[in-house]
């Protein structure tokens, strides 16, 4: 047998003993992983394609930290604004600074809340950020050998989250970071003193709570993408501007960066990019500035999204969303599961009706069909102060909390209306009328005024969705199955969304 090995292919290895060969692999494999391991030391290079010099409003963001308590990066997406905290909080928890580092320094181990959204947003992508995947820990921007492994042993399943883990800190004693949502309320972030990192836009009173656990010598990052418009949090940072850089009143700076500011965004990347942004948010996504712009919602002219009439198969799995109130709206949509495009086939709309009017106008399509409803059903009805919701699910709706998220909600929409997976049946006369007159005032807020099938639209898109069920996935629980008549096909009745 010949134990040599010739490489031709990269020049490098000419001939090798299988022994030689063994050796230089187990060789790779140790340096690869000891990379792996220490990921922090590959950001911000000297030289190179991605050398600290291409990276100027992330180094400003650094240096900032030499003299301002509280920073915000706010900036376009895909910019690397997360990595930039996470490598910040990862030279302060080891006490491993650069050589370049002119920001802030602490001189022995500090500690850290490291906030998200929710408990999804933490698993999905600040624990990995710091960590690495779970069975790779120290594969993330915490170096292999700073970690406290004794502190991650729970965390042996993907979907596991970690709450507190230590770092060993070069002074030989520990820093510790914890993470913590959004979602847990203001009450939990009480009583606590610390340094303070808020990935993406926190509620105002989460904000101001997390300031206040800074007091002393502690600091405060913050990096987001400002699509929710001027909210009262950014406004509160800037001291009242939507567009300002550098330093904001006492003890606050401000960096902003749009997809021009980093060199790992090509052209074309950022032309797919821009061309998949609604163009409300454009300005937000791609260069960081708050959203103010007015005008239509959904650019989609109603002729790309409306198709005739036609009986929809009874195996399509069908939802519904509704908004409650004075005027009450609904509309069902269908999913045609060859190519998982949505239809909405059936509209309500009525004003000034008792719950139980409206149930019966609710209840033809199917009452199998899940509906996301407005969470203001949980409030008190004007008329005799019953809970709205349970009056509704005593008449016989499939009722379940719809995710209101106005930004979030209208960009799935436009995305499905854009993209062709969503189309309207066009005899659904009033969401016709309100889809053409939805709009955004001078300061990029929606227009409250005759949107309540728009709400509603909104609410089965962002939850429905995940409910859809077709009818011989309902079981009622007091029929049984063979007993229940199928629904039939429902057309839009002469009637229905006249006042």
């Amino acid at each position: 047998m010949n134990n040599t090995v010739t490489n031709s292919h990269n020049g490098i290895l000419e001939s090798m003993s299988r022994e030689e060969l063994e050796e230089f692999i187990e060789i790779q494999d140790e340096l690869t992983l000891r990379t792996k391991r220490n990921a922090m030391v590959q950001y911000y290079p000297d030289s190179g394609d991605f050398r600290r010099a291409l990276y100027p409003k992330h180094i400003t963001y650094y240096n900032a930290g030499a003299s301002y308590k509280l920073r915000l990066f706010m900036a376009a997406n895909r910019v690397g604004k997360t990595i930039a905290a996470a490598y910040e909080i990862a030279c302060h928890v080891t006490g491993r600074y650069p050589s370049w580092w002119k920001g802030k320094r602490f001189r022995g181990p500090n500690k850290w809340w490291v906030c998200g959204v929710d408990s999804k947003n933490i698993l999905s992508l600040l624990q990995p950020t710091f960590l690495g995947q779970v069975g790779e820990f120290g594969t993330g921007m915490i170096p292999y050998d700073c970690l406290d492994f004794d502190t991650l042993k729970d965390a042996k399943k993907a979907d596991t989250p970690i709450s507190t883990f230590r770092i060993k800190h070069s002074s030989g004693a520990y820093s510790s970071i914890e993470f913590k949502s959004y979602e847990s309320g203001r009450l939990s972030f009480q009583s606590w003193e610390g340094n303070v990192y808020l990935d993406e836009e926190p509620p105002l009173e989460i904000f101001t709570e997390c300031l206040m656990r800074t007091m002393g010598n502690f600091i405060m990052l913050v990096t987001f993408t400002p699509l929710k418009g001027p909210t009262d949090t950014i406004l509160n940072f800037l001291e009242g501007q939507t567009y300002t850089e550098g330093p904001v009143g006492d003890g606050k700076y401000v960096v902003m960066a749009s997809w021009d500011d980093v060199p790992h965004l090509n052209e074309n990347d950022k032309k797919i990019l821009l061309n998949s942004t609604p163009p409300w948010l454009r300005e937000a996504r791609s260069k960081g500035i708050p959203q103010m712009g007015s005008g239509a919602i959904f650019q989609v002219p109603w002729e790309n999204i409306s198709v005739p009439r036609f009986e929809i198969p009874k195996h399509w799995k069908r939802y519904a969303g509704m908004d409650v109130g004075n005027k009450t709206a609904a509309i069902w949509f269908a999913i045609d599961p060859s190519t998982r495009t949505h239809y909405g086939y059936y509209e309500y709309y009525r004003e000034g009706e008792l719950p139980s009017i409206h149930a019966q106008g609710i209840l033809p399509p199917g009452k199998w069909i899940p509906i996301s409803i407005d969470h203001a059903a949980h409030g008190r009805s004007q008329i005799d102060g019953e809970n709205l919701f349970d009056m509704y699910k005593e008449y016989g709706l499939q009722l379940y909390n719809a995710d209101k998220s106005v930004e979030t909600g209208l960009y799935t929409c436009w995305e499905m209306l854009n993209n062709g997976q969503l189309k309207i049946f066009n005899d659904l006369k009033k969401f016709q009328e309100e889809y053409q007159m939805y709009h955004k005032d001078e300061k990029g807020r929606v227009v409250k005024h005759k949107d309540h099938i728009m709400d509603a639209f909104r609410y089965a898109i962002m939850t429905g969705r995940d409910l859809a069920i077709n009818e011989s996935e309902y079981v009622d629980k007091n029929k049984p199955l063979q007993s229940m008549a199928v629904s039939a096909q429902y057309r839009v009745q002469p009637n229905l969304g006249r006042r």
